[in-house]
């Protein structure tokens, strides 16, 4: 009996993997072994990265934060301990979208933090 190669299946994987890694350099993108090899590093990193991003957006808005209080006469830290104590909860993102794009309801905000 001849052996079963199964190869409808194993087309469409290779297919999926050549998809996956389409735009890669040389042989990345032309033979499915090595497609198949970049591709899964490309996936570790994505998903290492959406983890780094979080990190990074918070980072990028403490800095916004940090930038908007500074002329007001507080820093970033006095600014996070004022509002805890004062039961303002607004997050850092909100926080830093106001600093940016409506500094006036962020000084309310300090306004509110400080009564």
């Amino acid at each position: 009996m001849p052996r079963a190669t199964n190869a409808p299946a194993s087309w469409a994987r290779r297919k999926r993997m050549m998809l996956a890694a389409k735009g890669y350099r040389g042989w990345r993108s032309k033979k499915a072994r090595f497609a198949k090899d970049a591709v899964w590093h490309a996936w570790q990193y994505s998903f290492a990265h959406r983890k780094d991003r979080k990190a990074d957006f918070r980072g990028l808005w403490i800095q916004r934060i940090n930038a908007a209080c500074r002329p007001q006469g507080i820093t970033y830290s006095r600014l996070i301990e004022a509002l805890k104590k004062a039961n303002i909860a607004i997050d850092r993102k909100i926080l830093a979208e106001l600093a940016t794009n409506d500094p006036k309801a962020f000084s309310a905000v300090l306004a509110a933090m400080k009564s």
